[in-house]
C-alpha cells in the first residue's frame, strides 16, 4: 500500500493532484453521483428540464468556485426549498407557467446579492440578527408541511412502489456504510424504479424515441420566452410569492458553509468570505432560473463525501461539475428520468419533505430558542398558521389568463397580485422579530446551531 493510499481517508488532502489524474476523476464521479439523485428529482417533481438542471448545476458550481476564489469545495445542486414556489405558480407542472415561476426564483437569487452586500458592509453578526432561528426555523418547517399533500397524492398511484422507495432510503440512510449512506436518495429511486419496470409499470417509449445527443436548453422553457406577451400580474405574483423563500435558503447556505468549514478545517466564512459565497450561490440561482433550471443550493451530500474521503481539494468538485455538464447533453437520459413512476417520486419526496420540516425543528432546537418567552411563541405560531393555513393555488390557461386563484389577493389598478401563505408568514415573522422586545440571537455564538439549516439529504 502506497503512502498516498494510507493518507487517503485518514488524513486531510488539500491538493488532490498528488493522487494522480485517474483517482481525481474517480473522486469527481463520486461527487457527481452523491448530488445526482436529489438534483434530478427536483425537475422530476416540478416539470422543469432535467438536462437544463444538470447543465446549470455544473455551470453554477464552476461560477461559485470562480467567485469564491476556488477555495470552497462546494457543489451546487437543485434546491428543494423552492418546490412550494414552483407549485404555487404551476401546480400541475404546466410548461407555459413554469417560466413565470422561474422569474420569481431569479429574483430570489438577487436577495442573496443584497444580503451579501449588507454582510460586506456591516458584518454577518449585525445582518443575521434579522434572520434568527425563531423566524427561519418555522419557515423551514412550513415549507416541508405545505409540500406533504403532494407527496401523499403521488404515493396513491401505487403504494407498493412508493413504500419500496421509502424503505430503501431509510435503510441506506440509517444502516448504510460509506457511499451507501451518502446517496440514499438515488438508491431509493433506482430500487423502486427497477421494481416498477420489472412489474411492467414503466413506459419506456419516450426513452427509445429520444436522441442520444441534444442541446439541453430550449427557448420556450426559458424566462425570455414569456416577454413576447407577458402576463404582468402573474410575473408580480411569482416574484412576491417566491422571493421570501430565499430567507430560508440563505440561512441554509450559511449553515452549509459553516459545515464545510468545520469538515475541511478552514474558516470559509472569513476567507474567501460569506459575501463571496452568497454571491456565487445567488448569481448561480438567478442564471439557472433564467434558462429554465431550478434554483441552486450548496449540497450537504457532497459535504458528506468530503468527510468520508477527506479529500478537500475543490478541483475534485469542479471535475464533478464537468461531468454534470457532460450528462446534460443527453436527451435520452432526460427521457429516462421522465419515465420515472409517479409513486417512486411520491415515496422519495415523502421522506424529503418530512426531513425539510425536521431540519426546521433541528434549527430551532440546536439554536436553543427559548419558548418560555411569549415573543418567540407568538412569532412561531403566526408563521406556522399563516404559511400552512392560507392555501395558495393559482391556475392560468394557455393564454396566461387566470382561471382560479385563492390566497391573499391585492389589486393595484389593473394588476392583481396573489400572495402565498409562506410569503405572508415570512414577512410577518421578520417584522414581528424586529419590533417585539427580547431579541437575544447572536450569529456565530453557537456554531452547531449555525450549521443546523441544511435542507438537503
Amino acid at each position: 500500500m502506497s503512502n498516498q493510499e494510507k493518507k487517503m481517508g485518514s488524513e486531510g488532502i488539500y491538493d488532490a493532484r498528488q493522487l494522480g489524474v485517474p483517482k481525481m476523476v474517480l473522486l469527481g464521479l463520486q461527487h457527481m453521483f452523491a448530488m445526482f439523485g436529489a438534483t434530478v428529482l427536483v425537475p422530476a417533481l416540478t416539470g422543469l428540464s432535467v438536462s437544463a438542471t444538470l447543465l446549470f448545476a455544473g455551470l453554477g458550481t464552476l461560477l461559485f468556485h470562480l467567485l469564491a476564489k476556488g477555495k470552497v469545495p462546494a457543489f451546487l445542486g437543485s434546491s428543494f426549498a423552492f418546490l412550494a414556489g414552483y407549485w404555487a405558480i404551476a401546480p400541475g407542472g404546466e410548461k407555459e407557467l413554469l417560466p413565470y415561476a422561474c422569474v420569481g426564483v431569479a429574483f430570489a437569487g438577487i436577495l442573496y446579492l443584497i444580503l451579501a452586500a449588507f454582510i460586506k458592509a456591516f458584518g454577518a453578526k449585525k445582518v443575521m440578527r434579522f434572520f434568527p432561528p425563531i423566524v427561519t426555523g418555522p419557515i423551514i418547517i412550513a415549507i416541508g408541511l405545505t409540500l406533504s399533500s403532494s407527496a401523499i397524492n403521488n404515493c396513491k398511484a401505487d403504494w407498493l412502489i412508493a413504500i419500496i422507495a421509502i424503505v430503501v432510503v431509510i435503510v441506506c440512510n440509517i444502516w448504510g456504510k460509506g457511499m451507501i449512506k451518502i446517496i440514499p436518495i438515488i438508491l431509493g429511486v433506482v430500487s423502486s424504479y427497477v421494481v416498477a419496470a420489472c412489474m411492467g409499470k414503466v413506459d419506456f417509449t419516450a426513452v427509445g424515441e429520444a436522441a442520444w445527443i441534444g442541446f439541453p436548453v430550449h427557448y420556450e422553457e426559458t424566462v425570455f420566452s414569456i416577454f413576447q406577451a407577458p402576463n404582468v400580474s402573474l410575473i408580480i405574483t411569482a416574484i412576491v410569492t417566491i422571493m421570501p423563500i430565499a430567507l430560508a435558503t440563505m440561512v441554509e447556505h450559511i449553515g452549509d458553509i459553516s459545515a464545510i468549514s468545520s469538515t475541511v478545517g478552514k474558516n470559509f466564512i472569513e476567507d474567501p468570505g460569506l459575501h463571496r459565497t452568497l454571491c456565487g450561490d445567488g448569481i448561480a440561482t438567478t442564471v439557472a432560473s433564467l434558462f429554465g433550471a431550478p434554483a441552486n443550493t450548496t449540497y450537504g451530500e457532497n459535504t458528506g463525501v468530503l468527510s468520508l474521503t477527506k479529500v478537500y481539494d475543490p478541483r475534485v468538485i469542479r471535475i464533478a461539475a464537468y461531468f454534470a455538464i457532460l450528462f446534460s447533453f443527453s436527451p435520452k437520459f432526460e427521457a429516462l428520468i421522465g419515465s420515472m413512476p409517479t409513486a417512486t417520486i411520491g415515496g422519495v419526496s415523502m421522506v424529503l419533505y418530512g426531513m425539510i420540516s425536521a431540519v426546521g425543528v433541528r434549527n430551532v432546537v440546536e439554536n436553543q430558542v427559548d419558548f418560555t418567552k411569549n415573543r418567540n411563541v407568538i412569532i412561531a405560531a403566526l408563521i406556522l398558521v399563516l404559511s400552512i393555513g392560507i392555501k395558495f393555488t393559482t391556475i392560468y390557461n394557455a393564454a396566461g389568463e387566470e382561471v382560479m386563484a385563492s390566497g391573499v389577493n391585492m389589486t393595484f389598478g389593473s394588476i392583481t397580485v396573489s400572495m402565498s401563505g409562506l410569503a405572508i408568514a415570512a414577512i410577518v415573522g421578520i417584522i414581528l422579530n424586529a419590533v417585539l422586545p427580547g431579541k437575544d440571537y447572536e450569529f456565530g455564538k453557537n456554531p452547531a446551531g449555525d450549521q443546523a439549516a441544511n435542507l438537503e439529504l
